[in-house]
């Protein structure tokens, strides 16, 4: 049996990662962002990791995905439990992971053809 990645022509994908920045589309970004197949949103949210707050979640819960996969930075880090109860009550799942990681597993699950937004604190 031959598999073959689905294509990713047109789609939002990471193509390069470093200490600080991350390039979408080979364009550097070094704020937060989300990340979805179609579109950016660039600056979602002005808090830390150490600030994230409930309205950051809801927000994310407001995304039309079925999985957030949420970047803490160089390390992982787990939000506290109360902060993702919005993406619980929306049937959303997430996956908390250093930003690198985030990176090489969007770009796995888009190619699957998955619904899925990556959120990057960068501080």
């Amino acid at each position: 049996m031959k598999l073959q990645i689905a294509q990713t022509e047109g789609w939002n994908v990471f193509t390069a990662y470093g200490e600080g920045y991350v390039s979408v589309n080979a364009i550097r970004h070094t704020r937060n962002l989300v990340v979805l197949p179609d579109r950016l949103i660039p600056d979602w949210t002005q808090s830390t990791f150490e600030t994230l707050s409930v309205a950051d979640f809801e927000f994310l819960a407001t995304l039309d995905t079925e999985i957030i996969l949420l970047g803490t930075g160089n390390q992982l880090r787990f939000p506290p439990p109360e902060l993702m109860r919005p993406l619980m009550q929306a049937r959303k799942g997430l996956e908390v992971m250093d930003i690198q990681a985030v990176c090489r597993t969007y770009n796995v699950l888009i190619s699957e053809g998955r619904k899925v937004a990556a959120s990057l604190i960068f501080s």
